[in-house]
């Protein structure tokens, strides 16, 4: 497993690199086809600054297109705009009673880039070496994978898992016979644009591809920018990208021929606590536990108290919302979540119920001796949130709690996040991620849990949504593990996260491209606005 908030953080460019790559860009299109556009001829390219350049390339068995669309390849289903499971490469597939075994048929009409055939071969070995990978593709519960013929395969697990569907969903195909040691940075696919060039540190040329069996996309060519958020905000201003992510402190400015798209995401952003008193220590020697947030008075009072409207606007300039849940608004979501949060009275309340009270008048509740007092970590270079974690720490002092505000490296975080609150982002179209990170199996274990939080309730309800026979009955369980009504992860239960704002993701698009109706997006890391580029258009 791998840290979600840490990967493919975008490249930083010197301006005189960005000029020199966008002259390029532009001298690459045909005549009069500048990516500024030319309303005399159709728009066959676009130049895209839509996010950061992968760490480890674009191999989708050690996770490339987990967080999006893989692009070069293709999925055995996929979800559409509405977050429903449709076929990609599958023309059906079939669960067994047990719900070990999950039949999936193919297409027969598939070819790679490369012109050789997709068969049932290329997906046994795509999942053995997903597998073998131990990456963040969690593939620890496939058993075997066999071909029954060349169209047809059966994928057994050693239990029943329902979120195995979002693997189907996820992992893009690799061809058996094209998959060397360089495949990550010469990548094969059968999805709807074929790789070209990758100049590391600079850009992504990808060309339509030809063999591509469904819709194919309206642009014949992308390149992709790899530019810092303040790189893409100026190439967009100059009218040389015809697509950039931007940061909500930009989001107020008007640029001259683009758009402004918000679109909703999961892309949450949250507190997480210590769930255990203090005393322990991780098998590195690193310190466990907090007896100050140990104390469900002071992480329920912080639930309620913390003003998340607030937040996303003052923070975020209004450009999100406020987040409940690790899953806000998907289908395992459980609305019951919603608290009536900037309650400070509800908070104080809380407290004192819980025995913490202001003893010397200092304006800091403690409790047999103790200070309601405790360090707020997050990543230094990470502005949005450093400003979260400072206004969260602002929103506690009211209530008696201080929080302690400090920014360290991802390495540093890593040895401190057992014993400390940390400011941490996720936000998954995959409701395992509910169970890696709430799960009493996954404490300690990388970055998942690292407050040691457990509850058996909660546990069983989540082990029983991975049992489950369908979507529909596991999602029944994943609701009642966030909130049964007596008991859950939820900020009325156990509460060992705040979570404060899911992020809009912002895009400036020229106003005569259309990308059609996007799903709600993921966690920030891969391109998933380029999840549904077959329905992008240019409009005259």
């Amino acid at each position: 497993m791998t840290l979600i908030t840490a990967q493919w953080m975008p490249v930083k460019i010197a301006l005189s690199s960005l000029l020199v790559l966008l002259a390029g860009c532009s001298a690459a299109n045909d005549a009069g086809e500048t990516a500024a556009g030319d309303s005399s001829k159709p728009k066959r390219e676009l130049i895209l600054a839509v996010g950061g350049e992968p760490d480890n390339g674009f191999d989708p068995t050690t996770g490339w297109g987990r967080y999006g669309s893989p692009l070069f390849q293709s999925t055995l289903l996929k979800r559409d705009s509405g977050m429903a499971i449709v076929n990609d490469l599958a023309t059906k597939y079939a669960i067994s009673e047990d719900g070990r075994t999950w039949t999936v048929d193919l297409r027969g009409d598939v070819r790679f880039s490369d012109g050789e055939p997709l068969t049932a071969d290329d997906v046994v070995y795509t999942f053995e070496t997903a597998k073998a990978s131990s990456s963040v593709v969690d593939l620890t519960n496939l058993r075997s994978a066999k071909a029954a013929d060349g169209d047809t395969v059966e994928l057994t697990l050693g239990r029943p898992q329902s979120t195995f569907v979002d693997i189907l969903a996820s992992l893009g195909i690799v061809p058996k016979h094209a998959h060397a040691g360089d495949y990550a940075e010469h990548p094969i696919g059968s999805g709807p644009y074929a790789f070209v060039q990758w100049d590391k540190g600079q850009q992504l040329i990808v060309e339509r591809n030809a063999t591509y069996y469904g819709e194919l996309p309206k642009f014949e060519k992308l390149t992709f920018l790899f530019l810092d958020e303040d790189a893409a905000f100026a190439a967009a201003k100059a009218g040389t990208v015809d697509m950039a992510y931007i940061p909500s402190a930009f989001s107020k400015e008007q640029v001259a021929g683009m758009r402004l798209e918000s679109l909703p995401s999961v892309d949450n952003r949250g507190i997480m606590f210590p769930y255990v008193p203090a005393g322990g220590t991780t098998k590195d020697g690193h310190p466990v536990g907090n007896d100050v947030t140990a104390d469900l008075a002071i992480r329920q009072a912080i639930n309620f108290g913390i003003d998340r409207q607030s937040l996303v606007e003052g923070i975020l300039e209004g450009q999100g919302t406020p987040a409940y849940s690790i899953a806000d608004k998907l289908p395992w979501w459980n609305p019951d979540t919603v608290l009536a949060d900037g309650d400070a009275a509800k908070a104080k309340e809380i407290l004192a119920e819980g025995g913490w009270k202001d003893a010397d008048g200092d304006g800091i509740v403690e409790k047999n001796g103790t200070k309601a007092q405790f360090t707020l970590l997050y990543p230094s270079g990470d502005v949005t949130r450093q400003s979260l974690a400072i206004a969260s720490a602002d929103m506690m002092k009211p209530l008696g709690i201080e929080a302690l505000v400090d920014g360290k490296s991802w390495d540093e975080i890593g040895k401190l996040m057992h014993a400390n609150a940390v400011l941490f982002g996720w936000g998954s179209l995959d409701p395992l991620e509910m169970y890696n990170v709430y799960s009493s199996k996954y404490a300690g274990v990388d970055y998942f849990n690292p407050g040691h939080y457990g509850n058996k309730a909660v546990d069983g309800y989540m082990e029983q949504a991975l049992a489950a026979a369908d979507e529909e009955q596991a999602n029944a369980f994943w609701e009642k593990a966030q909130w049964d009504g007596t008991t859950g992860m939820s900020g009325a239960g156990d509460a060992p996260w705040a979570w404060l704002v899911n992020v809009n993701h912002l895009y400036l698009v020229d106003e005569k491209l259309d990308i059609g109706e996007q799903p709600i997006h993921p966690h920030g890391h891969g391109w998933p606005v380029t999840s549904n580029i077959e329905q992008w258009t240019w409009t005259e």
